[in-house]
């Protein structure tokens, strides 16, 4: 569980520094028009702090850190959000300076959004996998009211 909370610290701290990031560079470049780096800060935030606040919390209900494929998981989306980030962050920056980025840069983006995918799929394999193991609430003991006690009240 400690790995999962520092996840979600580290990529708001990063989150919070990719806004600070293209706030002034865009300032000190006198830039106005349309960048990647707008939208780097709110991803990072939504697909790092917050979406590994939630896995915390699935974490808590149905221990996934038990199965094999959680460090798969963990793991390779991380690989994925860090390299699509960094793309997008590459990517914005030199739109701002007024360079091209070329094909590269987006065929290793596309490689991220891939490593994402496959992540995110180890970690439904994984919550499906801890639902199937969790032991079902039996009702053996539950109290049970007689339909004709019903009728008299």
């Amino acid at each position: 569980m400690k790995k999962l909370l520092n996840a979600a610290h580290l990529y708001m701290i990063l989150g919070v520094v990719s806004g600070l990031y293209y706030r002034e560079l865009t300032k000190a470049e006198h830039f106005t028009g349309q960048t990647q780096l707008g939208v780097v800060h709110t991803h990072v935030l939504a697909l790092g702090m917050l979406f590994f606040l939630v896995v915390l919390a699935l974490e808590k209900l149905f221990s996934l850190t038990a199965s094999a494929l959680f460090g798969w998981f963990f793991w390779i989306y991380n690989a994925g959000l860090v390299i699509t980030v960094g793309m997008m962050t590459l990517h914005g920056t030199l739109t701002v300076l007024g360079r091209d980025s070329g094909a590269a840069v987006s065929g290793i983006a596309g490689l991220g959004h891939i490593l994402l995918t496959a992540g995110l799929v180890l970690l439904f394999i994984t919550i499906g996998k801890r639902l199937q193991a969790q032991p079902q609430p039996s009702t053996a003991g539950a109290a049970t009211v007689a339909p004709s006690t019903l009728q008299d009240r």
